[in-house]
């Protein structure tokens, strides 16, 4: 599904979305190999009822920011200013893997934009970098991560699906090394360990069962740090829940958000 995109300017920084659906409006935040076009096929499952938007972060995409250094709070500041320039007060965050780096980040940081949070096959520190597979995916040259990140996002059943490896190739970026670096260098020094206690928004937390570098028990950590905090895993998923297992994810999405609507019901 291709979309026509729109952008919101937030100061210098032009942010390029996408979206379908009318209704609780839900943030999609990409991981750190693609762009908005991780969601073009996982935003119509998300169903009636639902404002899906997925942007580009910086050096992502048709979003356009200027060569300047920024870390993790910084992409947490421009979700708000998206949610706010599309006319929210409130917005529903999903972020999956880097993208949920950022998901955390805005629930810390801007909470009062926040309705709902869930977050998945992320970390709550730049452990993220140290991961085995993760850190070995890391010092590849971005030319050589595809054949590796297949193997890291797809079970082997899903490998062997020439529909699904051709999605996932279709969503996988290759960036400049300048705007690499600057992605890379976004996760140092990020740890929100010690405030997770501090989000107060109803949170979601979504692992693949067989991740590689996010495994669930990062997931339960974060979970039992967060009041009210809940985790599902879904079995036999790796790093890629959106795509190979977008189904069961937007199914767990879709009724979180429905839980808990910004505009009561009539």
């Amino acid at each position: 599904m291709t979309t026509a995109l729109k952008t919101v300017q937030a100061g210098e920084i032009e942010i390029a979305y996408a979206e379908s659906g009318a209704g609780e409006p839900v943030i999609l935040l990409h991981g750190g190999e693609s762009t908005h076009v991780q969601y073009d096929t996982f935003r119509p499952l998300l169903g009636d009822g639902i404002r899906a938007i997925a942007y580009d972060q910086r050096d992502s995409g048709a979003s356009v920011n200027p060569p300047d250094p920024y870390g993790i709070p910084d992409l947490a500041q421009d979700c708000a200013a998206l949610i706010r320039g599309l006319g929210h007060e409130r917005a529903h965050i999903f972020g999956v893997s880097f993208g949920g780096l950022i998901a955390l980040q805005v629930a810390v940081s801007v909470p009062d934009v926040v309705q709902s949070l869930t977050v998945g096959a992320a970390f709550a520190d730049a452990s993220a970098l140290r991961a085995p597979v993760a850190s070995e995916i890391i010092e590849l040259p971005p030319s050589r991560r595809d054949a590796r990140m297949l193997t890291f996002a797809l079970s082997e059943r899903g490998q062997a699906d020439e529909e699904l490896v051709a999605e996932l190739r279709s969503m996988l970026v290759h960036r400049s090394p300048e705007a690499d670096a600057r992605r890379l260098a976004a996760i140092q020094g990020y740890d929100l360990t010690d405030r997770l206690p501090e989000i107060a928004a109803p949170t979601l937390l979504i692992y693949g069962e067989d991740d590689p570098a996010a495994r669930p028990g990062i997931g339960q950590g974060i979970a039992e740090a967060i009041q009210g905090a809940r985790l599902e895993v879904i079995a036999g998923a790796r790093h890629g829940i959106t795509v190979e297992f977008a189904r069961e994810t937007a199914r767990l999405l879709r009724h979180f958000v429905l839980a808990h609507p910004s505009r009561p019901a009539r």
